[in-house]
């Protein structure tokens, strides 16, 4: 991450590394398929290794962006929320997916964040093997240190693959995590304002 300054604007060019090989991953999914008593070159499976590489690379390469940043000439003082937010991201224990939706938000100290940076941020850790705890505490702790607000609030509700198709088999259930800073974690009227308009109930 490289910063570059400006009197009015300040950018910060967010890349996060990790290449994915994807002639190894492919080779990989084949021994899976073999396996998993299946005939990898089959007609039906013979592309179907190089199609999941490219899938998982994907879901594990976030988007290059610039966190861009603006004086708060007017002093705003109040809540910033991006609602629904959609996450999608690849469980660590089981590689199935969970997905759902994150509300972010920040009371603004020096500076203002232009909004579809918020996303951006989820995005960024979202798009890696998670655990959704992590993943919410990420961004909120990423926010924090890089726009240096007086608090940061993070809600994520998602669905789990791993448990919708798999072990308890709980379709439709959600889970919910959040990650609070500053002033959101330490005044209970901010916090509670937080969480009413998030539409979670605290």
């Amino acid at each position: 991450m490289q910063p570059a300054d400006d009197v009015e604007q300040r950018h910060l060019r967010v890349v996060r590394g990790g290449g994915v090989d994807l002639e190894a991953a492919r080779r990989a999914v084949t021994d899976l398929l073999t396996a998993l008593g299946r005939d990898a070159h089959s007609p039906h499976l013979a592309d179907t290794p190089k199609r999941v590489a490219h899938a998982y690379a994907e879901m594990l390469t976030p988007r290059e962006f610039d966190l861009t940043t603006f004086p708060n000439e007017e002093g705003y003082d109040e809540l910033v929320l991006a609602r629904d937010i959609p996450v999608q991201s690849l469980c660590e224990h089981h590689l199935l997916p969970f997905h759902g939706v994150a509300h972010v938000g920040y009371l603004p100290g020096d500076r203002i964040l232009g909004l579809s940076k918020l996303a951006r941020v989820v995005e960024l850790f979202a798009r890696d093997l998670q655990v959704q705890e992590r993943l919410t505490k990420q961004v909120a702790d990423w926010l924090q240190e890089h726009l240096a607000p007086k608090g940061v609030g993070v809600v994520i509700e998602a669905e789990h693959m791993c448990m919708s198709m798999r072990g308890v088999r709980a379709p439709g259930s959600r889970t919910v995590t959040s990650a609070l800073q500053g002033v959101l974690r330490e005044d209970a009227r901010s916090r509670q304002e937080f969480f009413a308009l998030s539409g979670v109930h605290a």
